[in-house]
């Protein structure tokens, strides 16, 4: 009786068959025209006659993908073991200033990486400009937030009884790490390596600051080959084939976590340090963290301030200039990228916003159907958007659909990244409200309509206001699809910072500095509110890293 009654009440509630259909209709009508339409249309260049061998013989590409699959195992490799020791720190031990420990070693993965590429051009010796260990340490630093919060919310639940039972049986330290805490943090090691080898392989911004001609990674190729050498064919074929490559990684670790999956009974508890030997740990990694994580950032913004030797505010107040002297161009209007990324950040993060909360309401009302929405958005997520990019070109190039030249291309292709993150803010506030609350506006009297929008729509209201600023910052930031929609005159932020850190002379890399600093402010702020209002801690890192 008491179950009938329960489906009676869920039939009340229940919104008209078409509701949701109609909710689903723009994202899903979004994401065919603009993600899966221009990933089908470079799968067709790749199946044309002779398109795969012509390109995989191309001279000079065995360097390129070798170089791109080195360099990512090496960060990889140095990145957890750079990371293992703040993981261990933070996950275990409560001191005075952790949060903005965390917060300084876990922000720079949420940064845009043209500002990570632009502080390690500032830190780095000039002969370290264009070399494979400026890359390499870049991506160390850019991944090590990964291995914190992965490795470190499985660290965080180890039972303290499992290590204390080794000691008393005399474990020495080492044996204690590699018999019993190894063993056990093993799918979070793999599960850092997976998203730290994913990132790296896939690196654009902080490859083409860094790494020169001599290295280029596969998605440097791609740019090169369709921007500047206007074979787009070869560019569609590489594209693919990272996109396999991507697939199988994917997949096969998959497959491997499952089979090392462990169950740990430990509940996360932070404890303090008691012991001289803890304190000093705990001090001395908390300290070289900081430092680490703070100092490119910090010389980034102080070479900003100075020209010829000298400190000087000359970089910032020219930046409204577009020559370097009488003559001589800078070739983009530092000053007014700045108001074409506030402008297309506006209409991305409202394009994303609306679409992300019409996709989120859906998935919320069809429960177990909305599923195949909700894996769908996050699609784009799982694609570099150097491809995205490179799709959107070739797929809008030619009548009735040419839009190629269309300013508004750029919002849309940075909403296409950013609406994931608002999808990934609303669904678990939806699936978190008490069937209760609807069952008593349905006792009440409420209409399916009014029920659904004084229950649900109103309790996504306040993550809503967040997630305007995390897709404002996403859209700001993107660097990879708008190197191949940007156009003259519409150069946007991290566009006018690379142009301008790879010119000669101190002004223009002064000023490439000057709007990195800019970037890397807004980017900062938006993210810490963007934590607190819409996520909780580190939940930002996590939907990334997912």
């Amino acid at each position: 009786m008491a179950g009938r009654v329960e489906r009676d009440r869920a039939a009340l509630n229940r919104l008209p068959r078409w509701a949701v259909p109609a909710l689903a209709a723009l994202p899903a009508g979004g994401l065919a025209l603009f993600f899966a339409y221009p990933v089908g249309t470079l799968l067709t260049r790749v199946l044309r006659p002779g398109s795969v061998t012509d390109v995989l013989r191309a001279p000079g590409l065995a360097g390129v993908l070798w170089f791109t699959v080195w360099q990512a195992v090496v960060s990889t490799v140095l990145t957890l073991v750079v990371g293992f020791a703040p993981a261990y720190v933070l996950a275990r031990y409560r001191f005075t200033g952790r949060r903005a420990v965390l917060a300084a070693v876990t922000v720079p993965f949420m940064l845009p990486t043209v500002v990570v590429g632009a502080a390690f051009v500032a830190l780095l010796p000039a002969n370290w400009h264009g070399t494979a260990r400026a890359v390499v340490a870049a991506h160390v630093f850019f991944n090590i937030a990964v291995v914190v919060r992965l490795l470190g919310s499985m660290w965080a639940v180890v039972p303290e009884g499992i290590t204390a039972a080794a000691r008393t049986l005399g474990a020495s330290p080492w044996h204690l790490l590699r018999h019993v805490v190894l063993p056990l943090l093993r799918p979070g090691l793999w599960a850092s390596a997976t998203v730290v080898f994913l990132f790296t392989f896939t690196s654009f911004g902080t490859v083409r600051l860094l790494g020169g001609p001599a290295h280029a990674t596969l998605e440097v190729e791609i740019a090169r080959r369709a921007t500047q050498l206007g074979d787009v064919d070869g560019a569609a074929v590489l594209s693919v084939l990272q996109l396999l490559v991507l697939g199988a990684v994917v997949w096969w670790s998959s497959r491997f976590q499952r089979r090392t999956a462990v169950q740990l009974p430990g509940a996360r508890s932070l404890r303090r340090a008691r012991s001289r030997e803890q304190r000093r740990l705990v001090g001395t990694v908390a300290a070289v963290a900081t430092i680490v994580m703070a100092t490119p950032l910090v010389v980034m913004v102080s070479r900003s301030f100075r020209l010829g030797g000298r400190w000087s505010m000359a970089a910032w107040r020219t930046l409204g200039h577009t020559e370097v002297r009488p003559g001589v161009s800078l070739g983009v209007d530092p000053l007014a990228s700045l108001f074409v990324s506030l402008r297309f950040a506006a209409l991305a993060a409202l394009l994303s916003v609306v679409i992300g909360a019409l996709a989120a309401l859906a998935i919320g009302s069809a429960r177990r159907h909305g599923r195949l929405l909700d894996v769908g958005l996050m699609l784009p997520l799982g694609t570099s958007a150097v491809t995205i990019g490179l799709g959107i070109l070739i797929a809008f190039d030619t009548a009735p659909i040419d839009w190629r030249a269309k300013w508004w291309l750029i919002p849309v292709g940075h909403a296409l990244v950013a609406t994931p993150f608002v999808v990934r803010a609303l669904v678990p506030v939806l699936r978190a409200i008490p069937a209760e609350q609807r069952n008593a506006a349905a006792v009440l009297g409420a209409s399916p309509w009014r029920a659904w929008w004084a229950v649900d729509v109103r309790r996504i209201s306040a993550p809503l206001v967040g997630a305007v600023g995390l897709a404002a910052a996403i859209s700001l930031g993107e660097f990879g699809a708008t190197t191949f929609l940007t156009r003259s005159g519409r150069e946007t932020l991290p566009i006018a910072i690379a142009r301008l850190l790879t010119r000669a002379g101190e002004t223009p890399r002064a000023q490439g500095f000057a709007l990195a600093t800019m970037l890397l402010v807004a980017t900062a702020l938006i993210i810490v509110i963007a934590e607190r209002r819409v996520f909780g801690e580190g939940s930002v890192l996590d939907a990334r890293g997912a």
